[in-house]
C-alpha cells in the first residue's frame, strides 16, 4: 500500500517521520492500526499509530520489485480485507517507509494442512523412473520378491509412450490417468472405477507403496533408522531437489536421473535386494506426495498442473503440463485456454512451450535451451502450419527462442508502503 498523509494529519506525519512524536516510527516498532473508511478517490483511510493516512493497495515491496518473502501469502490465498483492528511493523524508514501488516493468525483449512505436510515429502519423478529402469534389468529382476513383480509390471504399463501422447484422444487419456483425477474417477460408476487400479498412476503407486512397506522401509523412516543393518549413504542423484508442481512456478523441464539408474543397476547385481527396494520405496512415497501436491493446488484456482511419465527405447522422461482457462459467461463454456508444457529429452535438451487458444485463434511460443534444438524445431514450422490450417485453426503466432523463459511468481505480499 502507498501511504500518503491526509491534510489534517500532515504535521503529525512529519513529526512521526522525524521522531518527535510520542509514538516514534522506528524500525521494528509495532504500531496499532484500524481502517476508517474509503476516500472519494477510492483510497483506504487508515489510522496508524494515532495518525490518519490514506493507503493505496500495491502488494509489492517497492519500485515494482519482487514481493517481500516475510509477508507472502500461501498459494491460492487472496488479499484479505483488513480487520477492524490490526497491527503493523515498521520495516524501513526514509521518504517511503515500509510497514508490514500483521494480521491475526487464522485456522488452517484441511487442504492447507495437507499441503504443508506434503511439500517437504515430495520430489520429482526422475528418481522413481530411474529405479524402475534399474529394476527392469534381468540381473536385478531376479532379486525382487515375487509379490512385487506384478505391481511393478502395472507401474511400467502405466507409463505412456510417445505414440500415446501425440494424438488428442491419447493425450486426454494420459491426463485422466495421471493420478490427478483418481478420486474423481472412483465416483464415476463401478465400470470406470474398476479400471482405475490397473492403469491410474496414483493408484498403482499406492498399491506399490503398501507392498514395499513389508520388504523395505523408505530411507529416513523410523523403521529404517531402527534397522540393525549398516545404513548406506544416499545414492548420488536420489536426493534431487525438484521444485513442487505449483502453478505460480510454472512448468519446468526435468532431466533424467541417469547416474542414479547406473548405481542401482550395480547394486542390483548384489545378493541383497534391500538397498534397491529401499530406494524404490523412498521414490514411490515422494512421487505420491508430488501427485497430491498437484491435486491440492488444483483446488484453489481454475487451473491444474500434472506430469506424465513417458518411456522410449533408451529411457524414461517426464512431460509436465499446465492448463489454465478464462471462465466464460454464465452457462457458456470457456473461450480462452492456455496450455503450457515442459520436457527434457537427451537428444533435444530442455524444451518449454505455451499454446494460447482464443476461439479458433492460436498462438504458439516455444523455448529451447540449445540453439541446435531451436533450429530443429523451426524446420518443422511449415509442416505444423499446414496441420493447424487443416484443423481449421487460425495461427496468430509461431515462434521459437533460444533460452528458457524465467518463471513469474503469483504470490503477493501483504505490505504497506508509506510515503510522506
Amino acid at each position: 500500500m502507498i501511504i500518503q498523509p491526509t491534510s489534517l494529519a500532515a504535521l503529525t506525519w512529519l513529526g512521526a517521520a522525524s521522531g518527535t512524536t510520542a509514538e516514534s516510527w522506528r524500525i521494528g516498532v509495532v504500531l496499532s492500526a484500524r481502517p476508517l473508511g474509503v476516500t472519494d478517490q477510492g483510497k483506504i483511510l487508515l489510522q496508524v499509530g494515532g495518525m490518519a493516512v490514506e493507503a493505496d493497495l500495491s502488494g509489492q515491496s517497492g519500485g515494482g520489485g519482487a514481493p517481500d518473502p516475510r509477508s507472502m501469502l500461501l498459494p491460492g490465498q487472496t488479499q484479505a480485507a483488513l480487520p477492524a483492528q490490526f497491527q503493523v511493523r515498521v520495516l524501513s524508514l526514509g521518504s517511503q517507509p515500509t510497514l508490514e501488516v500483521m494480521l491475526p493468525q487464522v485456522a488452517e483449512s484441511t487442504a492447507q494442512i495437507a499441503m504443508r505436510e506434503r511439500l517437504p515429502q515430495q520430489n520429482g519423478f526422475a528418481p522413481l523412473l530411474a529405479s524402475v529402469q534399474a529394476l527392469s534389468q534381468r540381473p536385478v529382476m531376479r532379486q525382487i520378491p515375487a509379490e512385487l513383480r506384478p505391481v511393478l509390471a502395472q507401474l511400467e504399463q502405466a507409463i505412456r509412450t510417445p505414440a500415446d501422447v501425440t494424438t488428442g484422444a491419447g493425450l486426454r487419456e494420459a491426463i485422466v490417468r495421471s493420478g490427478l483425477f483418481m478420486e474423481s474417477s472412483l465416483t464415476q460408476g463401478p465400470l470406470l472405477a474398476s479400471n482405475v487400479g490397473e492403469d491410474d498412476w496414483k493408484a498403482v503407486l499406492l498399491k506399490l507403496s503398501n507392498l514395499l512397506a513389508s520388504y523395505a522401509p523408505p530411507r529416513g523412516s523410523a523403521s529404517a533408522s531402527g534397522s540393525s543393518q549398516t545404513a548406506r549413504p544416499a545414492l548420488s542423484g536420489s536426493e534431487l531437489d525438484t521444485p513442487p508442481p505449483l502453478l505460480q512456478r510454472g512448468v519446468q523441464p526435468q532431466a533424467r536421473a541417469a547416474e542414479l539408474a547406473t548405481q542401482l543397476t550395480r547394486l542390483g547385481a548384489e545378493d541383497d535386494p534391500t538397498p534397491v527396494l529401499t530406494q524404490l520405496h523412498t521414490a514411490v512415497r515422494a512421487a505420491l506426495a508430488r501427485v497430491e501436491v498437484a491435486q491440492l493446488e488444483a483446488t484453489t484456482v481454475p487451473a491444474w498442473m500434472t506430469e506424465i511419465p513417458i518411456k522410449s527405447r533408451d529411457g524414461k522422461d517426464i512431460l509436465q503440463l499446465q492448463l489454465d482457462h478464462v471462465p466464460g459467461p454464465e452457462g457458456e463454456p470457456p473461450r480462452q485456454w492456455t496450455l503450457g508444457f515442459a520436457i527434457d529429452l537427451p537428444t533435444l535438451g530442455p524444451v518449454q512451450g505455451e499454446l494460447h487458444l482464443h476461439d479458433l485463434r492460436l498462438s504458439v511460443r516455444l523455448w529451447a535451451e540449445r540453439a541446435s534444438t531451436t533450429d530443429r524445431l523451426e524446420q518443422q514450422f511449415t509442416a505444423l502450419r499446414q496441420r493447424l490450417a487443416a484443423c481449421g485453426l487460425l495461427l496468430d503466432q509461431l515462434t521459437c527462442q533460444t533460452g528458457l523463459p524465467r518463471g513469474t511468481g503469483r504470490q503477493t505480499a501483504n505490505l504497506l508502503k508509506a510515503q510522506a
